[in-house]
């Protein structure tokens, strides 16, 4: 093992989740008022928002999981593997208890 301490996160990627958050609320804004100029009916305008917030945020939280780590995300990755299958750790996944017996 080594010593070095974990480096923080920067800003940006602290800050990553609340861009997404916000993509997703201006993508909603922007189908919550077009509703509402088309139809003059607030309620069902409010209520596009929100289906339009909740698929975009859904929609934006995979393409953000289907991206590759870079070479250092990997090798933290590679490391933490490495921790954890030492003493006392799990070899592998936990798979769940099997069969049950009848």
């Amino acid at each position: 093992m080594t010593s070095e301490d974990p480096k923080p996160p920067t800003r940006r990627e602290i800050l990553k989740p609340v861009e997404l958050v916000l993509l997703s609320a201006g993508l909603a804004l922007f189908v919550g008022v077009v509703v509402l100029l088309s139809t003059r009916q607030p309620l069902l305008a409010v209520v596009f928002f929100g289906i339009a917030f909740i698929v975009s945020l859904v929609v934006i939280a995979m393409f953000t999981l289907t991206f590759k780590p870079n070479a250092a995300e990997q090798q933290e990755l590679h490391d933490e593997d490495e921790a954890g299958s030492g003493a006392g750790g799990v070899a592998g996944p936990y798979l769940g208890p099997g069969p049950k017996a009848h």
